[in-house]
C-alpha cells in the first residue's frame, strides 16, 4: 500500500500515470545477478516488457543483455547505450531490413523461428558479405501450465521451429555457408508459476542438445527463455520474483556440458516495479444494480485485463472512509470489454480518489495506444519525487 503522504503527492499529478519504484527495480535486479554469477548464467532482458528510457538505464548498470523481438526494439537497445554483442534478437515475422539492420549492428544472435527464415539470412549474409551468427529456436512441445494466451512451446504455437524438422533438415541447414549456428534457443510461455514446468524444459533440452551435438553441430550457448511468473494476486507478498529456485532447479537438471546458459526476463525484473496510478471520475449505478467506478484510464493504457483476462490487484490510496462497498472498475474507452475489475471491495470510492492498479511495470506502458485518441500516459519514478 502507497503511504499516506507519497499520495498526497500523487493527487497533484496529471493521471493517468505509471509510477515505478526504482528502489524495487533495483533490488530486483541486485537479486537476479547476484544468484546468475553463482552459475555463470547469462541474463538478457526482453524489452518488450518495458522500454522506458530511465527503467533501461538502470537495468544497463547491471551488466545484462537485452532479448528483442523486433528491429525497433534492437535498435532502441543500441541506443540506450546496450553493447551489440549482448543482444538477442527472435520473432516469427522478422521483416527484410529488420534483419539487415541486425546483421549490421552484429549482434550477439538472431535465434531463428523458420526454416526459410534461415535461408533468407543467409542470403542477406551472402549479399553483405558477412558470416552471421545465429540460433535455432527450437519449439520443444511443452505445456508452460498458464495463460493459453501467453503460452509460445506447444506443438501448434508459432513461435519456433519443430525439433522434428530441424532433424529432418540438418544436412542442409550445415550446407549453409552465410551462417553460424552458434547455439539453441527455447521459450515455452510467459507468467510461469509452476516451476517444475522449468524441470520438463531441461529434460528437453538434454535430450535436444544431444542429439544435435551428435549430428554435428557446435552448440555454444543454450537459451532456455524465460518465463519467471510474479504474483498478481498478492503482490506485497513476493515484490521480487524467486530466481533462485529456477536456476537451482536449472542447475539441477539441464546437462549441456560447458555451453554457457542464457536467459530472457523480463516481466520478473519490471513487472513489480510499476503500477498505473488513475483518478476516478464518476460513480454510476446500472439498471441491475451494479456500482461502476468510470477510472480516468483504460484499456489504452493497460489492456492486459481487456486482451485476456489478466488480473490485477487494485487499491484505494485516497480514500478514508471506514465504509466498504462492492465495485466494478471500468475505463473510458469505447470497449465492452474495457473492464478492470468485474467485483471489487473498496472503502467508499467518490470521484476524484486515485486508484493503484497494482503490477503494471511489465506490458502496461509497452502496449499501449492511443486508441480513441487518448494520450499516452505518463511516468513518474520514485528516484525522482
Amino acid at each position: 500500500m502507497l503511504s499516506r503522504q507519497l499520495a498526497s503527492i500523487l493527487v497533484e499529478k496529471e493521471t493517468p500515470f505509471y509510477l515505478y519504484d526504482i528502489d524495487l527495480l533495483r533490488q530486483t535486479l541486485e537479486s537476479l545477478t547476484s544468484v546468475a554469477s553463482k552459475y555463470n548464467y547469462a541474463i538478457h532482458y526482453a524489452i518488450k516488457a518495458n522500454y522506458d528510457p530511465h527503467i533501461l538505464q538502470v537495468i544497463r548498470e547491471y551488466g545484462i543483455g537485452i532479448d528483442c523481438a523486433s528491429g525497433n526494439e534492437v535498435r532502441c537497445a543500441i541506443e540506450a547505450g546496450f553493447d551489440p554483442k549482448s543482444i538477442v534478437y527472435a520473432g516469427v515475422g522478422k521483416k527484410d531490413k529488420e534483419i539487415k539492420y541486425a546483421i549490421e549492428q552484429g549482434i550477439f544472435s538472431i535465434n531463428v523461428e523458420s526454416m526459410e527464415e534461415l535461408w533468407v539470412i543467409d542470403r542477406f549474409a551472402g549479399e553483405m558479405g558477412k558470416k552471421v551468427d545465429v540460433g535455432l529456436r527450437v519449439n520443444p512441445d511443452i505445456d508452460p501450465m498458464t495463460n493459453k494466451c501467453i503460452d509460445t512451446g506447444q506443438a501448434d504455437s508459432k513461435f519456433g521451429i519443430s525439433y522434428e524438422m530441424i532433424l529432418e533438415r540438418a544436412a542442409d541447414i550445415k550446407q549453409l555457408k552465410n551462417v553460424n549456428i552458434k547455439g539453441m534457443h527455447l521459450h515455452i510461455g510467459s507468467q510461469i508459476r509452476e516451476l517444475h514446468v522449468f524441470e520438463y524444459l531441461c529434460n528437453k533440452v538434454n535430450v535436444i542438445v544431444d542429439n544435435l551435438t551428435s549430428l554435428g553441430f557446435n552448440l555454444d550457448f543454450v537459451d532456455v527463455g524465460g518465463g519467471l511468473g510474479i504474483n498478481y494476486d498478492m503482490p506485497e507478498n513476493e515484490p521480487i520474483p524467486n530466481f533462485a529456485s529456477v536456476f537451482s532447479i536449472i542447475n539441477s537438471h539441464l546437462r549441456v556440458g560447458s555451453r554457457q546458459v542464457h536467459f530472457e526476463f523480463g516481466r520478473s525484473i519490471v513487472g513489480e516495479c510499476g503500477e498505473l496510478i488513475t483518478r476516478v471520475l464518476y460513480n454510476k449505478t446500472t439498471a441491475t444494480g451494479r456500482k461502476l467506478v468510470i477510472v480516468d484510464s483504460s484499456m489504452t493504457e493497460l489492456i492486459r485485463p481487456a486482451l485476456y483476462g489478466a488480473y490485477h490487484s487494485i487499491e484505494n490510496i485516497t480514500s478514508t472512509s471506514p465504509k466498504k462497498q462492492r465495485y466494478t472498475i471500468v475505463g473510458t474507452a469505447c470497449e465492452s470489454t474495457d473492464v478492470f475489475s468485474e467485483s471489487l471491495t473498496l472503502p467508499e470510492t467518490r470521484r476524484g480518489d486515485l486508484l493503484t492498479i497494482k503490477s503494471a511495470g511489465a506490458y502496461g506502458m509497452s502496449m499501449a495506444s492511443r486508441y480513441n485518441q487518448h494520450d499516452l500516459p505518463g511516468a513518474v519514478y520514485s528516484d525522482q519525487l
